[in-house]
């Protein structure tokens, strides 16, 4: 069965001047040498009216809606890989990515509670492998508070995907990286890509 991808852009940056788009760009140049048939689909989330709503006591009555929602949620099951690359916005993900994680985190949809035991939420995306790839400005290990990294892993497995190991290109906004070209940059972190990309 041929692999069918959504890729996810929740960078807010120029896509010339994103670390996290040129970072993407890389794992797919290395997963199509690896899989050569796999069908892509990209959702910039800058481009999705969706991804711009929040939810606020106002709108809670319809802010979970057909499409808002369930085109959203019924796009991640039909298909079997997500590629999701999220820059650190404030310490933690874009706002664009949390709207969207706001809107596809439904119940009974993604996870659910029934028939769970002590509480715990049980993922319905269970045939989902997805792949985090994230940038921060600061060094690793700087600001232990904001870990946008872990906040997306746990998410996307709290939902019952499978999370591949993810990738963090650290510290785009310390000398040298921060004069560099992004699709040189993120070279540095090549040889994980590549690791990432088989195990994809």
């Amino acid at each position: 069965m041929k692999n069918k991808i959504l890729v996810i852009n929740g960078s807010v940056s120029p896509i010339e001047k994103s670390f996290s788009v040129a970072l993407t760009n890389l794992f797919i140049e290395e997963y199509k040498k690896i899989d050569p048939q796999a069908e892509y689909i990209h959702l910039d989330l800058n481009n999705e009216e969706m991804a711009h709503k929040t939810l606020t006591r106002d709108n809670m009555a319809t802010y979970f809606n057909e499409n808002d929602t369930f085109k959203y949620i019924n796009q991640l099951k039909e298909v079997n890989k997500v590629i999701i690359g999220c820059p650190m916005n404030n310490f933690n993900v874009t706002g664009l990515v949390k709207n969207y994680l706001e809107h596809v985190l439904l119940a009974n949809e993604t996870f659910s509670y029934k028939y769970s035991k002590k509480g715990e939420a049980i993922g319905l995306l269970k045939d989902l492998k997805v792949q985090i790839l994230t940038t921060q400005g600061a060094p690793f290990g700087w600001y232990l508070f904001g870990n946008h990294t872990e906040f997306l892993k746990g998410t996307w497995e709290f939902m019952g995907a499978k999370v591949n190991s993810p990738v963090l290109f650290a510290g785009t906004k310390i000398a040298p990286v921060d004069k560099q070209n992004p699709n040189e940059a993120v070279l540095q972190v090549k040889d994980e890509i590549i690791k990432a990309a088989k195990e994809f």
